[in-house]
């Protein structure tokens, strides 16, 4: 089983100064890259303080500079908002210049004032996203590029510098509906989940991919599905709980509600049972089967539950306090090494 941390660089109520916050990430991933993690996770985000980091690849240059072992996830690159080639283009020198260390994701996007800001329709949301995954995949496998799609065409164009990685660097797509993942499967690309589904939600949309890969004459094996999952460890289980209801109460208040997301709160706290769908409280949602928090010996129990019952086998922690990821580094991660 893989472990890494998907990394925020979250400013609230903008306490410290921005550098600060940078220092202590950069702290945090240092402790990682000595202790068996297997990579970082950057989130890109933009015009907000829940994460202020709109370039993960220029984060990731620096993570690069500051580690020797640890893999440099994107998590994810919003690749609707990027020029195609532009993006194969960073992508891949952050390849060559962190030695092939790079974990590709790339995802859709969700905040309609990103989409605002940089003139990109939501309704184009999924087209984009996917022809520039397309896309990007082609510029790294093929010498010269012809490309004559619905967003951009391209006539013979060397994208430069290919990555130090053969063919590529690992790729992952965000998905979070069955048509994203009915789409990644047809394409025969590996997915990476959450961090806001339940967990039953979760195994679910797992067998449906495996489903689907096996339907479109792709296996399996070899393939790992990060799934990333709000951790809150603390020394006693009442203690945990309460940063757990803390991190749920953030996620709602940043951007798990219908006025920043695309698809509304609603999306999300849907749950399923024998007699139809019903709709539960979002913070609720968060503390019945989405944070996994408790005691370390708790939490161990818990990902170990979650690795039977929803084929966890890459685990992307977002701790939701500083405390949680040193408790969970130092009483859990050795457990599994």
């Amino acid at each position: 089983m893989k472990f890494a941390v998907l990394q925020f660089f979250s400013w609230p109520g903008r306490r410290n100064p921005l550098p600060v916050v940078y220092e202590r990430a950069m702290q945090r991933i240092e402790i990682m890259d000595q202790t068996g993690y297997d990579a970082v996770w950057l989130a890109e985000h933009h015009f907000t303080t829940y994460s202020v980091c709109p370039s993960v690849h220029m984060m990731g240059l620096h993570v690069a500079s500051h580690t020797q072992h640890l893999r440099i996830g994107t998590g994810i690159s919003l690749a609707s908002f990027y020029h195609p080639l532009r993006l194969a283009e960073e992508v891949a020198l952050l390849d060559v210049l962190s030695g092939g260390r790079v974990n590709w994701g790339a995802g859709s996007g969700f905040d309609p004032t990103e989409f605002k800001a940089f003139g990109v329709p939501p309704e184009e949301r999924y087209s984009r996203f996917r022809e520039a995954v397309e896309i990007v995949l082609a510029a790294w496998t093929q010498e010269r590029l012809n490309w004559n799609g619905q967003h951009w065409q391209f006539e013979d164009v060397e994208v430069l510098p290919k990555p130090l990685q053969h063919p590529h660097p690992p790729s992952w797509v965000a998905v979070s509906s069955l048509d994203s993942i009915a789409w990644a499967a047809r394409h025969g690309l590996s997915v990476m989940m959450g961090p806001h589904a339940h967990c039953d939600d979760m195994a679910h949309k797992v067998e449906s991919y495996q489903t689907e890969l096996a339907a479109n004459g792709y296996q399996m094996d070899g393939r790992n599905i990060p799934m990333a999952q709000l951790i809150a460890v603390a020394q006693t289980d009442a203690e945990a709980e309460e940063i757990a209801r803390r991190g749920a109460q953030w996620m709602v208040d940043s951007y798990m509600n219908s006025s920043k997301t695309v698809n509304a709160t609603s999306s999300i706290t849907q749950r399923r049972s024998p007699q139809g769908s019903y709709t539960i409280d979002p913070i609720q949602h968060y503390l019945d089967g989405v944070v996994i928090y408790g005691t370390p010996e708790r939490v161990y129990d818990e990902i170990q539950r979650r690795r039977e019952t929803m084929y966890l086998d890459y685990l992307m922690c977002a701790p939701l306090s500083h405390h949680s990821f040193t408790l969970f580094t130092e009483k859990v991660l050795p457990r599994f090494q």
